[in-house]
């Protein structure tokens, strides 16, 4: 297969844990940018929290003009949520805060609750998130024990799906939604829902349209690729 990352391409990674996803692109134009012998522009549609997995659509070149629209594309997630207690993060980058009884939950009340928000809702982002407060990323105001609200967002769930439930205190849930949509915000929500606060202790994200990642290489393959463009 042939590639001219100058006149643009749509690469898809599928991101390991730790990695954000600004280094994912950094390490991307790094190495085509050696490539070509000259700095080429390379941008991604959507960021991956670093505790996230999965696919991370990139555009090099000119195709960066497609970001936007790819940025608007339905989104699938693979979740696993962790009830009985909260985080200041919604996930498990934080430390637990608070716990709660996980006496009352049984199935039904899970699939009832995650079922109930299937649909357009309002929906809070996290503090700890990269959304502006004032010209300021919110997670730096968090991290900086400053006290400020965040604003409600309209989102879909367009598809929810229980994959796998361990009473009483874990699920995996996959998830359709629409752009702008946080997973951990749906997990703090849920666990409003079932009166237990709950927190994400894991994400995959499978798909963007029909963009999937059985279809993405790691960033191994990526690195391995570009060695064979050189010969």
């Amino acid at each position: 297969m042939q590639y001219d990352f100058a006149r643009g391409e749509i690469l898809l990674i599928d991101k390991p844990q730790g990695w954000t996803s600004f280094d994912i692109v950094s390490k991307v134009r790094n190495l085509i940018s050696k490539l070509h012998g000259k700095r080429i522009k390379v941008g991604h549609a959507g960021t991956l929290d670093p505790m996230a997995t999965g696919l991370l659509i990139l555009a090099t070149g000119r195709k960066t003009k497609m970001i936007n629209q790819l940025q608007g594309l339905d989104k699938e997630y693979i979740a696993t949520i962790r009830l009985g207690a909260i985080t200041p993060s919604y996930d498990a980058e934080t430390e637990i805060e608070q716990y709660f009884s996980v006496d009352h939950i049984t199935a039904e009340k899970v699939e009832q609750a995650a079922l109930s928000f299937l649909g357009k809702q309002q929906q809070v982002p996290p503090k700890y998130s990269a959304k502006k407060i004032k010209g300021k990323k919110a997670y730096n105001l968090a991290r900086q024990g400053k006290d400020f609200q965040m604003q409600a967002v309209e989102v879909e769930y367009k598809e929810i799906k229980i994959l796998s439930l361990s009473l009483p205190d874990e699920v995996v849930i996959r998830l359709v939604v629409s752009k702008g949509t946080y997973i951990r915000s749906f997990a703090f929500d849920l666990g409003q829902k079932l009166e237990s606060g709950a927190y994400l202790t894991g994400l995959r994200r499978t798909r963007i349209g029909n963009y999937h990642v059985d279809n993405a290489m790691t960033i191994e393959q990526f690195q391995q690729l570009i060695e064979s463009l050189k010969n």
